[in-house]
């Protein structure tokens, strides 16, 4: 039988990296690792560089390939996405293939593999869909949640309350309820839609990296320039990945 790892490699920095995640690598016989198109070769370079930095048997080969671009016309967001990972399954299925019987292969995730992302789901799609016979396992990562807290020095939650874990489109619905809510894969921005005199904003982009930026503040006083900071870091790099907590409330309150 064949063999897929998952393998959770933090934020970017090489230094989030586990030693289980490092055992993991160097247990392939093959590291698939994806290319995003232009102006994101950055992505690509860092996982060479963490391949390159831990990868220690030399048998270990590394399999670059192209990663469709979502297409969006005509389509809701979940009909995008369905397509998506069905053109992306399909790439997954023939990588496995291309394995020799009792081979191992590794998929390098951003993160964790366990938090919005859908590596789990695409194997699991190509288990679903194809023949092959092969089983994964999933090596957890520093997520990039983690990394916000520690950058900006805080806990999430405040003492006794829950947090809740959300994304840019789902704030622009529903609205920023209070408590703590952290945001995750917000394009449009939505925290510039919110008026809340009393909401905070712990921000941060490329969290972990030499490149990171961080900014925290009340969010009607500081959210144009964490707008600004943010689409010229875009413009420098050619892709962003950033997080941010809002919170409002304090400790101890009923």
């Amino acid at each position: 039988m064949k063999h897929i790892n998952i393998i959770g490699i933090g934020t970017g920095n090489p230094e989030h990296v586990t030693i289980q995640a490092i055992n993991a690598m160097n247990a392939a016989d093959v590291i698939f690792l994806p290319l995003k198109g232009a102006g994101k070769e950055e992505l690509a370079e860092i996982r060479r560089e963490i391949c390159e930095l831990y990868i220690t048997r030399p048998a270990v080969r590394i399999a670059e390939f192209e990663l469709p671009e979502r297409q969006t016309a005509d389509r809701s967001y979940s009909q995008s996405v369905d397509a998506w990972h069905g053109e992306i399954a399909n790439i997954y299925g023939e990588l496995i293939s291309g394995l020799p019987d009792g081979g191992t292969g590794a998929f390098l995730v951003w993160g964790d593999p366990s938090l919005y992302d859908s590596t789990i789901r695409i194997i699991e799609r190509v288990r679903k869909a194809n023949s092959i016979d092969f089983d994964y396992c999933v090596v957890p990562g520093i997520t990039s949640i983690q990394a916000l807290a520690a950058s900006h020095k805080i806990p999430l939650n405040l003492v006794g309350k829950p947090v809740e874990i959300t994304t840019g489109r789902r704030l622009a619905r529903d609205g920023f309820r209070g408590g703590s809510a952290v945001i995750m894969l917000d394009g449009e921005q939505a925290f510039t839609k919110i008026d809340d005199p009393d909401a905070e904003i712990f921000w941060g982009a490329y969290l972990g990296t030499a490149d990171e930026i961080i900014r925290s503040g009340q969010l009607a006083d500081i959210a144009s320039d964490i707008q600004a900071l943010r689409t010229e870091a875009r413009q420098r790099h050619g892709w962003i990945m950033d997080i941010y907590l809002l919170r409002k409330g304090r400790d101890f309150e009923e």
